[in-house]
């Protein structure tokens, strides 16, 4: 179970994220308080998790869910730049996140 709130942790990180973009430097209200609502719900998850998974493993699976979520986000809705050699790496970071995964067992 504690897998399920880690990943839903790293979807509020994506999230987050996302907002804090477009809050332009805090400067615009609603995705300013978005943004902390994101983060105050993005650690209690990832606090929660913690409490039976590794830290090594929970703290890269969170942020590694984060990076992807932003970069997918920022090419697919924000329109930045797309490479090739950019997508292989943030698929790399996948593929280490379903890795991580499946290799490491509840404490």
């Amino acid at each position: 179970m504690n897998w399920v709130i880690l990943i839903i942790a790293g979807l509020f990180e994506t999230f987050w994220a996302y907002e804090l973009k477009l809050s332009e430097g805090f400067t615009k209200l609603v995705p300013s308080l978005l943004t902390v609502g994101g983060m105050i719900i993005s650690f209690g998850l990832l606090s929660h998790a913690l409490k039976t998974l590794p830290l090594s493993v929970g703290y890269a699976v969170w942020t590694g869910i984060g990076m992807v979520g932003a970069a997918v986000l920022g090419m697919v809705v924000l329109k930045e730049p797309a490479s090739a050699p950019k997508i292989i790496c943030i698929a790399l970071i996948a593929v280490g996140i379903i890795g991580l995964n499946l290799t490491t067992h509840e404490e």
